[in-house]
């Protein structure tokens, strides 16, 4: 919702770049799909080793 309102000050202050804002957005949002990716994937990975280096605490009793 802020979004949409920004968007609309932005729209009555400088139109033309809002206008651009609006056409770019899209094909911003493809562009940084794979860094997401990419992210999520990183992190899943640094969760499994982070779950490999505290099995051995968990398995003698020192989990939470």
């Amino acid at each position: 919702m802020t979004s949409l309102i920004l968007w609309c000050l932005l729209f009555i202050f400088c139109w033309p770049l809002a206008l651009l804002a609006l056409v770019l957005w899209p094909l911003v949002w493809l562009l940084s799909l794979p860094f997401r990716l990419l992210g999520i994937g990183v992190e899943a990975v640094f969760a499994l080793l982070r779950a490999m280096l505290m099995l051995p605490a968990r398995l003698l009793g020192g989990g939470r």
